[in-house]
């Protein structure tokens, strides 16, 4: 079943963030890790907040623990971020 995480990043920045994504290979408006259905990020008042819609949990939690930690801790951002977790009843658009 497909899931959506939001990541809520306290005290990150968008130029952290785009850091990361840089040291992961992606790109904006490319192609999505596999597993991963979409993505988005803005800032917050107090940091950065990711929303994500994968095809499983376990997909995003491999992914989190081999890219997400180690990348984030490398660009700066030393907090875990607090994360939910929902299931997807629906998606619309994309392929």
């Amino acid at each position: 079943m497909a899931i959506a995480v939001i990541m809520d990043f306290t005290g990150a920045t968008l130029d952290q963030y785009d850091q990361v994504v840089r040291s992961m290979g992606l790109t904006p408006g490319g192609p999505v890790p596999p597993g991963a259905v979409f993505h988005w990020v803005a800032a917050t008042g107090d940091g950065i907040r990711v929303c994500d819609v994968w095809e499983t949990r376990d997909e995003f939690e491999r992914f989190a623990q081999t890219e997400i930690g180690p990348k984030t801790a490398a660009a700066g951002i030393t907090e875990p971020p607090q994360m939910t977790f929902y299931e997807v009843h629906n998606t619309l658009g994309g392929k």
